[in-house]
C-alpha cells in the first residue's frame, strides 16, 4: 500500500500523458489516501506551485511543467482494515485480461467499483493494492455494486482518453444477462424511457421513470424461456443509473433479486431456488483497442449462482 503521509516538498515533473488534465484531478490521483477537501485547501492557499507560480484547480498541465507539492500529513484511521485483504487476493482470480494498457476484471456482485457509501475499498482500491507499482489505474466506466461482470480498469491517462471517447461515440458494445420475472414481450425489442435519479433522505439512490428524465434506450432480445421467468440480454445504448434494472421494470418483468425494483414473491421463489444476488451480469464487453486499432472482445462466466438458478428452473 502507497504510503498516505507524504512529509517532504515534492517536486514532480509533468510528461505527455498528463498533459492537458487539470491540476486537481492529477493530484487526487497522484496523492492517494489525501482526502480531496485538503487538496482544495492547499490548491487555494498557493501551496501548491506550477513552475514556480500559484495555480487554480481548473488548471490544465502541459508537457514539461515541474509542480511543486507541500509536505502533507494524513490520518491513517481510514486504512482499509486487514480484513478485506482476504478479498483483495481474491480478486486477483477474477482479472480476465491484461496488457500495458488495460485490467479487465470480472466483478463479484456485491463489490463496489470504488470506496465511499459507508465503504472503505472497493475494486479499484484494491486493485491498487495488487498493483502498487502502477502509478496510473482508473476505472473506465462502471458497474452498480450488485451487477457482476466486465469491469475495464485503465493504466494509462492517453487510453483512458480513447475509451471516453468510444464511449460517447456509442462504440463501446456492453451486453448484459438478466433474468426477468414473466414472459418477456416477443416484440419487445426496445424501451426507451427517460429517467430521472432520486436520492432519499436516506442518502438511497431511486431511479423512476419520469417525462422530465434523461433520455435513455435499452435494446433487448430474448435468450432463453422459462417457467415464470425469461433470460433476456440488455444492451444499453445510453449510461444511466439503474439503466436495465428500471427499464425491466418499466416492461413489467424487474429483474429476479433486485432489491429495489423487484416482484416481491418471484424474488422469494428465487431465493428458495439458491439466488442470493441480483441477477444482472456484464456479460461481454468489447472496443477497439488504442494501440492496435483492433476490436477486442471480452466475455465473463456466469458465476454458480446465476448458473444454479436458470437449472433449477424449467425451460419452456
Amino acid at each position: 500500500m502507497q504510503d498516505s503521509n507524504f512529509q517532504n516538498v515534492q517536486f514532480i515533473d509533468v510528461d505527455a500523458e498528463y498533459a492537458g488534465q487539470r491540476i486537481d484531478n492529477f493530484l487526487k490521483t497522484r496523492l492517494k489516501g489525501v482526502p480531496k477537501s485538503m487538496i482544495y485547501r492547499i490548491l487555494r492557499k498557493g501551496e501548491v506551485r506550477v513552475n514556480k507560480k500559484r495555480t487554480k484547480p481548473e488548471y490544465k498541465l502541459q508537457e514539461n511543467d515541474t509542480i511543486r507539492v507541500p509536505p502533507i500529513r494524513v490520518s491513517d484511521e481510514k486504512a482499509p482494515p486487514s480484513t478485506n485483504l482476504d478479498r483483495v487476493a481474491t480478486l486477483e482470480q477474477h482479472i480476465l485480461f491484461e496488457d500495458d494498457l488495460f485490467i479487465v476484471v470480472n466483478k463479484p456482485s456485491g463489490m463496489a467499483v470504488h470506496g465511499g457509501s459507508g465503504l472503505s475499498f472497493g475494486v479499484i482500491e484494491a486493485l491498487r493494492a495488487l498493483r502498487p507499482q502502477q502509478r496510473f489505474l482508473e476505472l473506465a466506466h462502471r458497474l452498480d455494486r450488485d451487477t457482476s461482470g466486465c469491469l475495464l480498469v485503465v493504466k494509462k491517462r492517453s487510453a483512458l482518453k480513447h475509451v471516453h471517447e468510444q464511449l460517447r461515440n456509442k462504440q463501446v458494445d456492453k451486453r448484459y444477462h438478466a433474468l426477468v420475472f414473466g414472459a418477456w414481450p416477443e416484440n419487445r425489442f426496445k424501451v426507451k424511457a427517460p429517467l430521472r435519479k432520486n436520492i432519499l433522505k436516506s442518502g438511497e439512490r431511486l431511479v423512476s421513470v419520469s417525462p422530465d428524465g434523461k433520455p435513455s434506450e435499452t435494446r433487448y432480445r430474448i435468450l432463453s424461456r422459462y417457467d415464470g421467468a425469461t433470460l433476456v440480454e440488455a444492451f444499453p445504448l445510453t449510461g444511466r443509473t439503474h439503466q436495465i434494472r428500471v427499464h425491466c421494470l418499466h416492461a413489467g418483468c424487474p429483474i429476479a433479486c433486485d432489491d429495489k425494483y423487484g416482484n416481491q414473491d418471484f424474488d422469494e421463489q428465487c431465493k428458495q431456488n439458491g439466488l442470493k444476488r441480483l441477477f444482472l451480469h456484464a456479460y461481454q464487453l468489447s472496443f477497439e483497442h488504442p494501440k492496435t486499432g483492433e476490436k477486442v472482445v471480452f466475455t465473463a462466466p456466469l458465476d454458480d449462482s446465476l448458473t444454479g438458478i436458470l437449472d433449477a428452473l424449467n425451460e419452456v
